[in-house]
Parts: C-alpha cells; structure tokens; sequence
C-alpha cells in the first residue's frame, strides 16, 4: 500500500511516495516525464521499504521552481533520506532517474549501499542530425496538450506502442500525472524543467564525472526494446555501456518497470 508525505526542500516541499518493507531502505528515482508511481510494480516487491520521490517539477512536486539538473534532484533526494532518518539506501534510478542516481553516489557516496541502474545513467548521444529541441519536441508536446477527461488521457496513453499490454500500475501511473479541471486537464510536468534537465543528462559535467567515477561492477539492468518499443533498445550497444549490463528480454523502456518481468528483474536486482 502507497502513502504519500512532504518533504521540505528549497523552495517548497517535495512528494514522496513510500511503499512499507523490512530490509535496507530503497530510494527509488524515477524518469524525466515521470513520477513516483513509475515504481508501482517494483515497489511492492521489493524487500526494503521504499521511498520515491516526484522530482522537482514533476507530479506532487510539480509547482516547484528551480533550480533544475541533476545535481539539484541528487540534492533534493537527499533531504529526502534525511526526512526520513534513512542514513544508507540502495539507490535505484529509472532513465533521467539513473543519471541522478549516479550523480547522488559521486556526491553523497556515505548514503548509498548500493546503485543499480535501470536504462539510464550511462552517456547517450543523440542520432546524427537530430538536436536537442528535436529530440524533445515529442515530450514536451505532450505537456501542453489538453484533455477533456481522464478517459481521454488514458486513451491518449493506450496508444503508445509500449503500453500495448495494459495493466492497474500503469493506469495509475497515467491518472496522477493530470491536474486541473475538465475538459482542461493537463499533465504536472513543468516543461522548463524537462527541458534543463535533458540537456544536463547529455551535456553537463556532473552527469559525465558521476559515469567516469562508476566502478565497473555497478548493475546495470537494459531494457531490450527502445522508448517505443522498437527493436533498437535505449542503449542499442550493452559493450558500450562499461558496467554489469543484463539485459533484461521482453521489455522495452518502459515496461522493464512498469510490466511484470520487468517489475521482477528489477526487484531482484534490489535484494
């Protein structure tokens, strides 16, 4: 069962979602469009309690200002695990969330047993021709959109190729990203902050200096399918990659959390 509290943070409070558990705590860090409840299926079968954060800018955390980036989340994850009188977590981080995860254990190192690494936190480059406002432009799309009723959002999200096996989780996920009022709902997430923050995952020095000081033994779970489910993955070279990459079969970026074999690995990995 989800509980939902506030943390203070500069500039507002901070919703985190916590799950119960009696092992080492689990701080789980989720995707840049995301929120907390990406972490839905993992969470439940994880063995530590877990607490997941919406990042600054994103779902409760949504009406936060800035400052944006990587370092910013790694900081605010922080006081989370202070709020919380978590001394050591296992940090895990989903796409964005695996770049900030990375940057938390360069900067933090005392405050986590361990990092595992969910289809994100290694470099990306962007396809030859392709800049950074193009690379966006489907996501922040997707923020100023405007729907009529949550019906129509979850429409709006069956049809994505990855989520062509539906489930409870993933609705969920979908129904807390609205807010407003019909027929005017929109999505919580601030696009400024998409936008600082992807082009800090690709270009900013905290992100490069946390990949460089990896040890090669940190786990990496590959999802085996792209952001649409196409059969170019996320990370389509597992050598290029440098740590203990497995990939995980049947999934894609978003399923490798928010589907049941996904869900598995990835709690496994937690133990």
């Amino acid at each position: 069962m989800t509980t939902v509290s506030s943390v203070p943070v500069p500039g507002g409070e901070l919703t985190v979602g916590q799950w119960p558990g009696d092992s080492t705590p689990v701080l789980a860090i989720h995707g840049i469009t995301a929120n907390h409840l990406a972490w839905g299926m993992v969470a439940p079968l994880a063995p530590g309690p877990v607490v997941a954060p919406d990042l600054r800018g994103r779902g409760g955390s949504g009406p936060l200002p800035g400052p944006f980036g990587m370092a910013a989340h790694a900081a605010d994850c922080v006081a989370v695990l202070d709020a919380f009188g978590i001394e050591q977590a296992i940090v895990v981080g989903h796409s964005m969330g695996g770049f900030v995860a990375s940057v938390l254990a360069h900067r933090y190192p005392s405050r986590v047993a361990r990092l595992v690494l969910v289809d994100g936190g290694a470099p990306l480059s962007l396809p030859d021709g392709v800049d950074i406002e193009d690379a966006l432009g489907p996501a922040v799309a997707r923020l100023s959109m405007r729907f009529a009723s949550r019906a129509e959002y979850r429409d709006f999200w069956r049809q994505h190729p990855s989520f062509a096996v539906w489930n409870p989780a993933i609705e969920s996920y979908v129904d807390y990203d609205l807010t407003g009022a019909e027929p005017e709902l929109h999505s919580k997430v601030d696009g400024d902050a998409v936008r600082t923050d992807f082009v800090d995952l690709h270009k900013g020095a905290d992100p490069r200096a946390a990949y460089e000081a990896l040890p090669k033994d940190t786990v990496f779970l590959r999802a085996e399918r792209g952001m649409f489910d196409e059969p170019r993955a996320f990370y389509p070279d597992p050598s290029a990659i440098g740590l203990a990459v497995t990939t995980v079969p049947g999934t894609n970026h978003y399923t490798i959390l928010l589907g049941e074999d996904g869900a598995r690995a990835v709690a496994a990995a937690l133990s």
